[in-house]
């Protein structure tokens, strides 16, 4: 266990570089697999997630050098080998299952472990993407531990329509659809920033995708994939987190930022809390004027709300962020979490800081901010960007808080806590019980 150590109110202040998003890294190195020609990625973060499929490609015999120091990545799948009996995914990792698509083309076979998931966000279902693979051919087997998926011909290409827009699931459609036989659409595809930087790489790999950043997706199976010399963008998780940690404790935070044309939902929503984003010359930058306020709605007798759901709405992953921000800005916000349930049961941890927030409903939370706060131990679930939020609850209040269990945070950011220490804050990390 690994716990976080928040001598807070110290108002942040300074420049940070973020690092690329996990949502892009994972993807993208799992996509690697689909072709022999040699790959060098630049700007891989020194996360957990990473470490674990580069071991995974080691066992199976692929070439891989790997320096954090540089962030350069070289992967060569020329002679990997997989056998579904004795290899096995790893496990406690929901991108695991994006390896599949790639065994599948490659050996005809593939594994799904029991305990494949991530954070604890509610139920994590794997049937979508076992229909995805069937719909391209394979066959599922069950068995005790796990799933076995066989194909004994190409895959085909299919027009498939999903219940809901999942970005996993739209992702490993992709894959399989890269070396199919004929033309694949997906109907209801995710549009996150990181899965247009996945499409952007599968195109450079020489996938034939088109309807980039759209609900539709149309792709025209190939007979190879090639190499590619490919950098990860900034991570927009982090460029809001950093911004949201200069907000709450009243700061000065400017973050490199390399694609603000994705951010006009993100900054109005900063501006429901008194907090004005301004994006120049590639960097952004959060302005508060006094303590955060809630904007009062134009509609009487109406809360101020936050919706999140699949892109192009409020990121679900952001929406603990902008719960801080709530707790902490004078007014009452409701928040709505269209996508997990059960993923905002944590309004007894913000309690302990004297914070007051409700939950409606399994996907519903009421926060009254502006009440006073002051120094606590907190237990944070297994959800990253929740250990981020209790974070900055603790960062914003003078006094020594404690934030147990905040592994989850290394799953997604490298050097998370040096780089808020670079800023001014006074955090450590502890080991052990």
């Amino acid at each position: 266990m690994s716990h976080l150590i928040v001598h807070g109110g110290t108002p942040l202040s300074g420049r940070i570089v973020p690092s690329a998003n996990k949502n892009a890294v994972l993807p993208i190195l799992c996509a690697t697999l689909l072709t022999k020609q040699p790959v060098r990625l630049r700007g891989v973060p020194e996360i957990t997630d990473v470490k674990k499929i580069v071991e995974v490609f080691r066992k199976l015999g692929s070439k891989v050098e790997l320096d954090f120091k540089t962030g350069i990545l070289d992967v060569h799948h020329q002679d990997t080998h997989f056998d579904p009996a004795t290899d096995r995914l790893p496990e406690e990792m929901r991108s695991s299952i994006m390896l599949v698509p790639g065994l599948m083309a490659r050996f005809g076979a593939a594994r799904i472990e029991d305990d494949v998931k991530g954070c604890t966000l509610g139920a994590r279902e794997i049937d979508p993407h076992v229909e995805v693979f069937q719909r391209f051919g394979a066959e599922v087997e069950r068995l005790p531990d796990g799933l076995v998926l066989k194909v004994d011909r190409p895959l085909k290409g299919n027009d498939h329509w999903t219940d809901y827009a999942s970005v996993t699931t739209t992702e490993n459609f992709v894959l399989c659809a890269a070396l199919a036989q004929g033309t694949s659409t997906l109907t209801n595809a995710a549009s996150e920033p990181h899965v247009q930087e996945f499409c952007n790489f599968m195109s450079l790999l020489g996938a034939k995708i088109d309807g980039h950043g759209t609900s539709k997706l149309k792709i025209t199976g190939v007979d190879a994939l090639g190499g590619a010399d490919y950098t990860f963008t900034e991570d927009f998780h982090e460029i809001v987190t950093f911004l949201a940690l200069g907000a709450i404790t009243g700061g000065d935070v400017r973050v490199k930022n390399g694609a603000p044309e994705m951010f006009p939902l993100l900054d109005r929503t900063f501006a429901k809390f008194g907090v004005e984003i301004v994006h120049e010359d590639g960097w952004s930058r959060c302005v508060t004027n006094g303590p955060l306020k809630v904007k009062e709605p134009f509609t009487r007798n109406i809360l101020q709300k936050v919706e999140a759901a699949p892109w192009p709405y409020v990121p679900v992953d952001l929406l603990p962020i902008f719960v801080a921000l709530g707790v902490k800005a004078e007014g009452s916000v409701m928040f709505w979490n269209k996508v997990y349930d059960g993923a905002m049961g944590w309004t007894s941890e913000l309690a302990k800081f004297g914070g007051h927030a409700f939950l409606s409903d399994p996907h519903r939370m009421i926060t009254f901010g502006g009440k006073p706060l002051s120094p606590a131990e907190v237990e944070s679930p297994y959800i990253i960007r929740v250990a981020i939020a209790l974070l900055m609850v603790a960062a914003s209040v003078h006094g020594k808080s404690v934030i147990r269990n905040a592994t989850p945070i290394r799953r997604a950011h490298p050097n998370f806590v040096e780089h808020i220490c670079e800023l001014g804050a006074r955090i450590e990390w502890v080991e052990g019980d």
